[in-house]
């Protein structure tokens, strides 16, 4: 029975946090950004509780989406659904667990925020399926990332002002970066199985455009600290955080997959040191 809960825990990713914190950290940035300061504890404790439960279960549909694939791409092939070792039927029950405990958390909320969960799970539900439908599904994924701070605006303002969908705009463009990078690593097996991507719909472009969204992202959140009058701590701080993008650019300089992946997962640095500067703003 533990190997078994052992392979749920694989399914729901729990061993591989990135995720986790690429989703955590920019929910944290709407979450101080609404709050104009320290938020209640309650928001917070919701909020991070909620991003972990809505990332296992994204992992969990995202496998259910993908298991006539993952067999195909040797970074999955032995992923517990793929593999036999999680069935179809455990894996819609994980899926319907986190989503439960999710929204249960939301019921601790207003109103507004209730019914924004729902556009939020319809996204998370939405995204794996996307990379047959579009060619660039970086987007739904980004739009589901994101959405976690229209919410914390409707926790904490039961409003969503410009500078909430500012915020929005940046988060997923941030996806669409990071993901392409994470497309990179896989490109050749996609290309095969007919799946899309960013990494492939940008072809030879890819590292220019990379490049080009992080740096809107870059200047647009000094943007936003100028626009919302935060101390130059917030400024310095954003400033500093383009050493990470210069470093994730020399990585995927020769676009070799094992460094491709190395700069995906140096992006959650980013966005956590980004988070830092909205606390010290």
């Amino acid at each position: 029975m533990l190997q078994r809960y052992k392979y749920y825990f694989e399914l729901m990713r729990f061993h591989k946090p990135i995720g986790t914190y690429l989703l955590l950290w920019p929910t944290l940035w709407g979450v101080w950004a609404a709050a104009d300061g320290w938020p209640a504890t309650k928001i917070l404790i919701i909020f991070i509780l909620g991003s972990i439960l809505m990332r296992a279960g994204g992992c969990v549909i995202n496998d259910i989406a993908d298991i006539k694939i993952d067999g195909y791409v040797k970074r999955t092939a032995q992923r517990p659904l793929v593999s036999g070792k999680v069935t179809l039927r455990e894996a819609w029950m994980l899926f319907a667990a986190c989503s439960f405990f999710s929204f249960s958390l939301v019921l601790l909320l207003n109103k507004m925020t209730i019914l924004l969960s729902f556009i939020g799970l319809a996204l998370t539900m939405v995204y794996p399926f996307t990379k047959r439908w579009i060619d660039a599904p970086q987007l739904i994924l980004g739009a589901a990332f994101a959405w976690a701070i229209p919410m914390a605006y409707a926790a904490t303002q039961q409003s969503l002002p410009w500078s909430c969908w500012y915020l929005y705009g940046l988060v997923v463009i941030l996806a669409v970066a990071y993901d392409t990078l994470y497309g990179m690593v896989d490109k050749e097996d996609d290309l095969k199985i007919g799946v899309k991507s960013s990494a492939i719909l940008f072809g030879r472009w890819d590292k220019m455009i990379v490049l080009a969204l992080q740096l809107l992202v870059w200047i647009g959140l000094l943007v936003f600290g100028l626009w919302q009058h935060y101390s130059n701590y917030y400024e310095a701080w954003v400033l500093i955080a383009v050493g990470f993008f210069i470093y994730q650019q020399i990585l995927i300089a020769d676009r070799i997959p094992e460094k491709c992946f190395k700069a995906f997962l140096n992006h959650h640095w980013f966005v956590m040191w980004v988070w830092i500067g909205f606390v010290v703003a």
